[in-house]
């Protein structure tokens, strides 16, 4: 018995809602690219220390740069109220100024570009009766994400501006996993929208695929530590760390765990561990799905993420041994984030695309 009594209907409403994915879907991947843009805009703004040369969170009059020379000597003179122009940029021109201050000014408005990217096509799709009903708590835990993003990007700035010359490592990484959460969560229920070659993949590949995203993840977060630290600033040998494979004073603070976010010589030593561990996982994932499905979609993914994941590693090995030269600084950054996307649409491939409401309906 067909799904209706009209049977020209499931078909008609299966073409409709494969449209409606469609245009979701080019919405989604839309949102990522621009997350992708902000986050290496945020990479250059951290690199070149330019975070803290806006000393106001002003989420609305903020778009508005500063428009005359009186408003940027005010804007400036704020900037030589805190602790990092005293200590570091003191006798700095206002043309220096200018260009920490443009980083850090596009950066926010690449923020802000992202919420308007996101929340207008989600209030259209929304009320035009185009999204699934399964997407919207998923895309309203999405935006809320980038609400919150916006007041941790704030918190974090604010660890700077009184007593640090810089912001506080951990509010860094903080902000930059929240950041690459959003980014997994987008591009996840994109892929799930999409249609698939191949149905889902076995339940162990399938798990172990969700496990290397969270890796990658843990990854950048340690590679957020290396950032607010200067971490990678110092040690610029491989493979050997000062001299050993394992090198000493790894634990010299007390509480000896405060070493593994505060000690920049452990935390580089952990980011090298686990670029070692990622790759493993990687390797031993791609073997585990040739065997369990060989010649499949999925294993074919698995191995291309190995490439991808080698890649990285060549990269970061590069920008280390050159003391992180902006360029290599930021290639490494992005490739991350290439890891991180491709390990996310290989795991929600693997669990299959979502099924149509058409198809959820059955057989009435």
């Amino acid at each position: 018995m067909a799904a209706t009594t009209d049977l020209g209907a499931p078909a008609v409403s299966a073409v409709s809602e494969r449209r409606n994915r469609l245009w979701v879907r080019v919405w989604l991947y839309a949102v990522v690219v621009t997350l992708f843009a902000l986050v290496l805009v945020g990479g250059a703004t951290r690199l070149t220390e330019s975070g803290l040369s806006i000393t106001e969170w002003k989420p609305i009059h903020g778009v508005i740069p500063p428009l005359g020379e009186a408003e940027w000597a005010e804007e400036f003179a704020k900037y030589q109220r805190i602790p990092q122009y005293e200590q570091i940029n003191r006798g700095m021109s206002l043309h220096e100024f200018k260009v920490i201050f443009w980083w850090e000014w596009a950066h926010r408005l690449l923020a802000r570009g992202v919420g308007f990217v996101f929340a207008l096509p989600l209030a259209f799709f929304w009320l035009t009766g185009r999204l699934e009903s399964h997407l919207k708590p998923k895309l309203l835990g999405i935006l809320a994400l980038g609400g919150l993003q916006g007041a941790i990007g704030w918190w974090m700035v604010a660890s700077g501006l009184v007593e640090r010359t810089d912001v506080s490592q951990y509010r860094l990484a903080t902000h930059l996993t929240i950041a690459c959460i959003i980014f997994v969560a987008t591009m996840a229920v994109a892929r799930g929208l999409a249609p698939h070659s191949a149905g889902p993949a076995y339940e162990g590949t399938r798990r172990f695929a969700g496990w290397l995203v969270v890796a990658v993840l843990a990854q950048i977060y340690i590679g957020g530590l290396v950032a607010g630290l200067n971490a990678g600033m110092t040690y610029n040998t491989w493979p050997l760390m000062d001299g050993a494979l394992v090198p000493g004073g790894l634990f010299v603070q007390t509480p000896a765990w405060i070493n593994l976010f505060e000690n920049p010589k452990t935390v580089q030593f952990l980011h090298r561990l686990g670029a070692y561990t990622l790759l493993a996982l990687a390797v031993w994932h791609a073997i585990a799905a040739w065997r369990a499905d060989p010649g499949s979609t999925h294993a074919r993914r698995a191995i291309v993420l190995v490439l991808i994941v080698l890649v990285q590693a060549a990269i970061g090995i590069a920008t280390l041994l050159m003391v992180v030269p902006l360029g290599w600084a930021l290639a490494h950054q992005g490739v991350a984030l290439i890891v991180l996307g491709f390990a996310t649409a290989h795991w929600r491939a693997a669990k299959g695309a979502y099924p149509l409401p058409s198809e959820m309906a059955g057989v009435r």
